[in-house]
C-alpha cells in the first residue's frame, strides 16, 4: 500500500485554513499535519493574499529549517519576484481564483514527486533571468570598469528620469532586480548614488 503524504497547511486567515484543510484532509492519499509540524511534512501548502515582507520572511525561515517543498496559493501573483519564490522553495504557485481542490491536489502531488506547477508569466520571468545570467557570464564586468548590458539598460533609463518602478516596468524586471543591479554596480565601481552612477556612465561613453 502506498504511504500517505504528510501535508501541512499554513494560511493568513481562518477561511482559507478551513477550506484547504477540509479538502486535503478528506483525501485518502494525504495525512494532514498541524502547521507547527511542518518540519515533518512532505509538502507545505501556504495561502496568503500576496508575498509581503512578513510572508517572505516566514518562508525563508522555514526554508532554512527544512528543504520541504512549498505550494503557494496567492491572491496576487502578477508582480511576484520569481527569484524570491524559488529561494523560498516554492515549487508550485496557484492564483487563488483558480485554486480548486483538484488543482491544489495536483500541485501537492507534483511537489511531492519533485516537480512543480508555475503560471506562464512566472516561467517566462525565470527563463529571462537565466538568459540575463548567461549574458553576464560572457560580459566583462568590473575590473576594467565596464558595465553589463543589463546595467547599461538600467542606467540609461535612470538618465531619462525614470524611477525604480518605471524602470522595472520598461525592462520587464521586478523592482527588486532593478535595485540589485544598481547596488551591484555602485558597490563594484565605488559610486555614491544615482547621479554619480549616471555621470560615470556618461563620462565613459557607456550610455
Amino acid at each position: 500500500m502506498r504511504e500517505r503524504l504528510r501535508i501541512a497547511v499554513q494560511t493568513a486567515d481562518q477561511l482559507s485554513m478551513a477550506g484547504l484543510s477540509s479538502y486535503l484532509g478528506d483525501r485518502p492519499e494525504i495525512t494532514l499535519l498541524a502547521a507547527e509540524q511542518r518540519t515533518q511534512a512532505d509538502v507545505v501548502v501556504v495561502a496568503a493574499a500576496r508575498l509581503t515582507g512578513e510572508v517572505v520572511a516566514g518562508l525563508r525561515r522555514a526554508a532554512a529549517e527544512t528543504p520541504t517543498p512549498v505550494v503557494l496559493v496567492l491572491d496576487e501573483i502578477g508582480d511576484v519576484d520569481v527569484l524570491t519564490i524559488v529561494e523560498c522553495r516554492a515549487v508550485a504557485v496557484l492564483p487563488r481564483v483558480a485554486a480548486t481542490g483538484d488543482r491544489v491536489l495536483r500541485s501537492v502531488l507534483a511537489a511531492a514527486a519533485g516537480g512543480g506547477v508555475m503560471p506562464p508569466n512566472l516561467v517566462a520571468e525565470l527563463l529571462e533571468h537565466v538568459r540575463r545570467l548567461q549574458e553576464e557570464l560572457v560580459t566583462p564586468t568590473a575590473a576594467d570598469g565596464r558595465l553589463t548590458a543589463r546595467e547599461v539598460d538600467v542606467l540609461r533609463l535612470m538618465a531619462d528620469g525614470m524611477d525604480t518602478a518605471e524602470i522595472a516596468t520598461e525592462l520587464s524586471y521586478s523592482e527588486r532586480t532593478v535595485k540589485n543591479v544598481f547596488y551591484a554596480l555602485t558597490t563594484r565601481l565605488n559610486l555614491r548614488n544615482r547621479p554619480h552612477a549616471v555621470a560615470y556612465a556618461l563620462r565613459k561613453g557607456m550610455i
